[in-house]
């Protein structure tokens, strides 16, 4: 009872402690007893007071603590009543962890958290993207099909929000409400279909699982987003680009021919094989057709391969298998020594990496033998690390370097860890099996095992020798009699069973020996494992056959023995022998056929990798790792003979509308040299209309140069991703050109040191195409035009973005108290009164806070009577 107590008074302490309590301890044993019960039964009792106190303070701590229970795995649900009623609080952070609570506990609750659906509803209309998006992300938590119109709803209208986020929830929900109505799904693809058009990076992964939760079979919905998918891959997040980049795997062998075509010529050496329409002016001086990329195949290998440089090891696992399953063979070799680099992870990274070296080793070897001291084993491996190593260096075993491999598994044979050991000896009969010039060598070598001080070892050894003696038995006669020796000191059951198994099948080859071991076995038999006894019955039979005059009795006797066995597989397997080979009236026409039988020759076993058959999984997907086709795995379907018509990638260009045009009175007119331009007059003109606008895009500004190239620019009014003193700049690129532009990015900047985060290089941009790229440009809080080179492979252009003041500024929120604050900090004191005040219908005013700087206090721009306008 002692212990008992014990242990209930750690754990009422360690309970009280995590719930925030102090812990008092008890005098008597019987309080200790029911601690435990006690503590449990009030432990959450200062939270619930906390979370229904007049307080925001203690409110905003309580939840904080609450969240923190969560994240350690504790159960927090029966707080949920008084949690709840705080989520139509106005403060906003103990809103938000409001909603991460009901986000966890709203399937558990769900009659409660209907009584507040209407909360949700209204939260949805919320000023903040944060609560818009934890409040769909609360609502598609409630697992009830009486609430899926509305789901439904808040999903449509969060698809169209003007930010990004909270579209990125919506796609989010789009799976819930499928797996809890599936026939929302017409509804939910058009939904999808609308996102799958989404420009922004934030969107563009989450909107990709949905498609493939909800519709993986409708490829027509990728066709004219492929491109911009491409595109957008280098600037999706890590677990974003994962997703899209096993999507675009399994489209890319649905679109394209096979690139691994044997008879047909090859060509890269020009890139303009794959794009330039001229591309008949290269004559291929040979008869075979030469292999043409399809520019669209080609995209999708060139956007990833910069991801191999990742610092996510599942997007590089990701690119690989895709080079793997849709490169030309002679590029694959490019992800090798990215995948060489994850060695160096975790020891769970490490097993899942090599298992898909593993595969790829077999096929081909060359990608990997230049790094082939990489997968040495070390002593701190773990074993099934270890196991993958040796089988990898296996694979990459040949002639030119079997000699140093077989230096190593000489050193790894001797480890402490004994199935690692075992596996190496299966690996050197690999090597013997499939590299002749070594055979003779591996089988000596396995010979000296045999007296090994380990029985693990030996019996490996004996197995492995068992079936090496299989492809040449006539030479190795010397070897089996050098096994019969051993026979005696050789205790386990598989090793002494594969003895007698060379014994029998090779009887006329030791024609002395043989009837010896079986006397011996005829005097142990009783004591024998089921498996050994099983092959002194064939090596009976077998000499009973061949070796009648010595053998007879002593078969007889062990057919005596195996009839009273108590393994009834045993019994079985003696009667049908019995009746085999020894002549009765009930045996038939059998005995004539008992030579055939159990004398026929046998073929030799074919040693092989673990992973021979793995190939037929999709690399870095469950199924292949467990070698099992797992729940929702999807397969890649083969190679098109005919690709399909790649028109339907081709994306209809369409001028971006321009919001303010009505505003501005008269038409601008374009300028003659290459620059962006923005007419300050003008922007001070629309400036009251945008700032009660509920657009969030700024008039673009343009222009186009004599060379073709035509830039337009707006802002998207959007958080900038890059950095937080960024403004956000989306440019739409177009070629008006009959000439392909190549290489269009950013060259010098003027000022020097301006801080601009640049769009990755376009390679092409064929004739009257156009792409949008994202920019990030820090005006450090001025007005002052930032200028840079638009440069393509032949020219460069100037260009000049100025902002207007508006898209220097964003919202900041702030109670009545803190504007009251400020406002005597700023010597505006004079200008309010508090019927001003008085009018206001909320208590919160909303401000313009300066983007780049962060102060302790928030510069006001303009007074209230601006704002109130």
């Amino acid at each position: 009872m002692s212990s008992g107590v014990g242990y209930n008074d750690q754990t009422g302490a360690e309970t009280a402690v995590e719930a925030g309590q102090e812990t008092t301890p008890t005098t008597s044993s019987s309080g200790a007893a029911f601690g435990l019960f006690s503590s449990d039964f009030k432990k959450n009792e200062d939270l619930k007071e906390m979370l229904e106190s007049n307080k925001e303070s203690l409110k905003l701590e309580a939840m904080k603590r609450v969240v923190g229970l969560i994240s350690k795995g504790k159960n927090a649900s029966e707080l949920f009543p008084a949690v709840v009623k705080n989520v139509a609080s106005k403060n906003i952070e103990l809103k938000k962890l409001v909603y991460v609570y009901l986000v966890r506990y709203a399937e558990e609750q769900q009659d409660l958290a209907l009584l507040s659906i209407s909360t949700f509803q209204r939260a949805l209309k919320d000023p903040n993207q944060f609560i818009r998006a934890s409040a769909l992300r609360v609502l598609s938590s409630i697992r009830v099909p009486i609430i899926v119109p509305i789901m439904m709803l808040a999903i449509k209208e969060a698809a169209t929000d003007l930010s990004p986020y909270v579209r990125k929830t919506s796609a989010h929900a789009i799976q819930k409400l499928y797996s809890l109505d599936p026939d929302q799904k017409e509804q939910l693809i058009e939904v999808i279909e609308k996102l799958l058009k989404d420009k922004s990076t934030l969107v563009a992964g989450s909107v990709v699982v949905a498609f493939e939760e909800v519709c993986p079979d409708r490829i027509d919905l990728i066709h004219k987003n492929y491109r911009k998918l491409c595109n957008l891959l280098v600037d999706v997040e890590e677990w974003g680009q994962v997703v899209i980049i096993s999507m675009l795997t399994r489209y890319a062998r649905t679109q394209f021919t096979s690139p691994w075509k044997e008879d047909a010529v090859f060509d890269e050496n020009n890139e303009k094989t794959f794009y330039d329409s001229d591309s008949e002016e290269k004559k291929v001086p040979t008869e075979a057709k030469p292999y043409m990329m399809d520019p669209d195949h080609r995209l999708l290998l060139r956007n990833t391969k910069p991801l191999l440089q990742s610092r996510n090891t599942a997007v590089v696992m990701s690119v690989a298998q895709l080079y793997w399953h849709l490169a030309p063979k002679h590029e694959v070799s490019v992800v090798t020594k990215s995948l060489v680099r994850l060695l160096r992870s975790h020891r769970e990274v490490q097993y899942i990496v090599l298992q898909n070296i593993a595969t790829m080793s077999i096929q081909r070897k060359g990608m990997f033998e230049p790094y082939m001291k990489s997968f040495y084993v070390r002593s701190t491996d773990p074993t099934h690390i270890k196991t993958l190593k040796l089988e990898i260096l296996t694979n990459l075993a040949n002639e030119a370097n079997i000699s140093t491999i077989l230096r190593e598994f000489q050193t790894y044979v001797k480890s402490q860890d004994k199935t690692f050991a075992a596996a190496t000896i299966q690996a050197i009969g690999r090597c013997a099996t499939n590299i002749s010039e070594v055979t003779d060598t591996c089988l000596n070598g396995l010979v000296l095992l045999l007296s090994n001080r380990d029985e693990t070892v030996v019996a490996e050894s004996v197995v492995v020798i068992k079936k090496l003696l299989q492809t040449q038995p006539t030479q190795h006669s010397e070897i089996i009699k050098h096994m019969a020796k051993l026979f005696d000191n050789i205790t386990v059951p598989m090793a002494r069973a594969s003895i007698l198994w060379l014994m029998g099948e090779y009887c006329d080859r030791v024609p002395k020996i043989a009837p010896d071991v079986l006397r011996k076995m005829a005097k142990t038999f009783t004591t024998e494992e089921d498996i050994v006894k099983l092959q002194t019955v064939n090596l009976a039979a077998k000499l009973y056959l061949t070796n009648s005059k010595q053998t007879k009795l002593l078969t007889q006797y062990i057919l005596n023995l195996g009839k009273y066995d108590q393994n009834y597989d045993i019994r079985d397997r003696t009667r049908f022998i019995r009746q085999l080979i020894v002549p009765s009236e009930k045996s038939g026409a059998l005995n004539k056929y008992a030579r055939r039988i159990l004398l026929a020759p046998k073929p030799a076993p074919v040693l092989e990798s673990a992973f021979k058959d793995r190939d037929r999984f999709q690399l870095g997907t469950l199924s292949h790792s467990l070698n099992v086709k797992a729940s929702g795995y999807q397969e890649l379907s083969d190679w098109p003979a005919v690709a399909p018509d790649p028109s339907v990638r081709n994306v209809e260009v369409i001028e971006p509308v321009k919001e303010w045009a009505p505003s501005l009175g008269k038409a601008k007119q374009p300028k003659s040299d290459a620059k962006f331009y923005s007419d300050d007059e003008e922007k001070e003109e629309e400036g009251s209309e945008r700032s009660s606008s509920s657009s969030s895009e700024d008039d673009s500004s343009s222009s186009s140069s004599s060379k073709g190239l035509a830039a337009k620019y707006h802002f998207p009014r959007q958080p900038c991703l890059y950095q937080p003193s960024m403004v956000s700049v989306q440019v739409i690129l177009t070629n008006n050109s009959d000439h392909v532009l190549e290489e269009i990015h950013i060259g010098e900047r003027s000022p020097a040191g301006l801080n601009v985060h640049c769009f990755n290089t376009i390679e092409r941009l064929e004739p009257g195409a156009s792409v949008t790229v994202s920019m990030g440009v820090d005006f450090s809080d001025s007005t002052q035009a930032a200028n840079f080179q638009l440069c393509t492979k032949e020219d460069q252009f100037g260009v000049s973005i100025q902002p207007a003041v508006g898209e220097l500024l964003m919202p900041f929120t702030m109670t009545e108290a803190d504007f009251n604050r400020e406002q005597k900090q700023q010597n505006y004191t004079s200008s309010l009164n508090d019927q001003t005040l008085q009018s206001f219908t909320q208590n919160n005013v909303i401000l313009m806070q300066r983007k780049a700087a962060l102060p302790q206090y928030a510069t006001l721009y303009f007074t209230l009577g601006t704002f109130l306008m």
